[in-house]
């Protein structure tokens, strides 16, 4: 008894020496021992939220009834809601009186609310796009000119998609072709256009521009290209290849490749430089030309010169 008495006086010793270190804000007593109890309150609510949640994940992961999507959009939901109560049952644990610290709480509520305007924005567009369900994990988007995903603009570019990673609390996680990763505000995606190749279908088609010079056979060209189409395997058998002229050029018949491939995350200029590899053999083979830019120069002499 002796030894647990003596500890019970220490401790309450040390707790009366914290609380006797410390200043007064007007009614509030600040103290070491407060500091020092806010800390380790805030600590153990911390971990419990994170254990919970870690138990709420383990749960939704295992309900096979809802999908990818619904199980992010509940995650956020709950994390939200316990931070907001641990929040809440932390302040009345400790036992802090607001209207003490009214004024400075006001500023600092203001100051808050103009820091975070992003942030909370952010959020709640991560959140109606998880209601929505029109951007899910997987999907393969392009955002505005693709600009944003390291992509070109100019003219006959192919655009720089990228595959959904994640849809975080501030930002998209998605990983383009050559394997970065970009974060994309979730605001962003809610202001502009957003091309998803996956929405409806993950078919995409492809559009390729082949040349044919005027003194060539366009029917045996034709047959060509879309026999080069239909053997690589990453295309489609149905919808088959299909081509067609599109415009009698200067030089060339013009014609256009249209195939559908269902892998887009793989690459776009691949495939095309894949098939674009495969018809110039086949036209060498075939002696079917592709014309190239060429400028004639005519030397016209002097019309008033007499001649020879």
């Amino acid at each position: 008894m002796s030894v647990r008495a003596d500890l019970s006086g220490g401790v309450g010793r040390t707790i009366e020496a914290m609380q006797a270190i410390g200043i007064d804000v007007g009614s509030y007593r600040l103290s070491l021992y407060g500091l020092a109890s806010t800390i380790v309150v805030a600590v153990l609510l911390y971990l419990a939220v994170k254990l919970t949640m870690r138990a709420i994940k383990w749960v939704l992961r295992r309900n096979t009834h809802i999908d990818q999507t619904q199980r992010l959009l509940t995650e956020k939901l709950i994390a939200i809601a316990l931070a907001i109560f641990a929040l809440l049952f932390g302040i009345d644990l400790l036992g802090i009186d607001l209207t003490a610290l009214a004024v400075f709480s006001g500023a600092a509520g203001l100051a808050i609310g103009f820091g975070l305007q992003k942030t909370v924005g952010n959020l709640i567009a991560g959140i109606i796009l998880l209601m929505d369900r029109s951007i899910k994990p997987g999907d393969v988007i392009v955002v505005g000119d693709g600009a944003s995903m390291g992509g070109s603009t100019g003219p006959g570019a192919i655009p720089n998609v990228g595959r959904v990673a994640k849809i975080g609390v501030r930002a998209v996680n998605v990983v383009t072709r050559d394997g970065k990763k970009h974060l994309i505000p979730n605001e962003l995606l809610m202001t502009m256009p957003v091309e998803n190749w996956s929405y409806s279908s993950r078919d995409v088609r492809v559009r390729m521009r082949v040349p044919v010079a005027y003194d060539c056979d366009l029917r045996a060209a034709q047959k060509i290209m879309v026999e080069t189409a239909k053997a690589n395997p990453r295309i489609l058998a149905d919808p088959e290849p299909v081509v067609w002229i599109t415009a009698f050029g200067e030089r060339a018949v013009e014609h256009e490749l249209r195939y559908w491939i269902s892998d887009p995350e793989a690459g776009l200029g691949n495939i095309q430089g894949e098939v674009f590899l495969g018809i110039w053999d086949r036209f060498k083979e075939a002696g079917i030309r592709i014309p190239y830019p060429r400028t004639d120069v005519r030397v016209l002499g002097d019309e008033g010169a007499a001649p020879a």
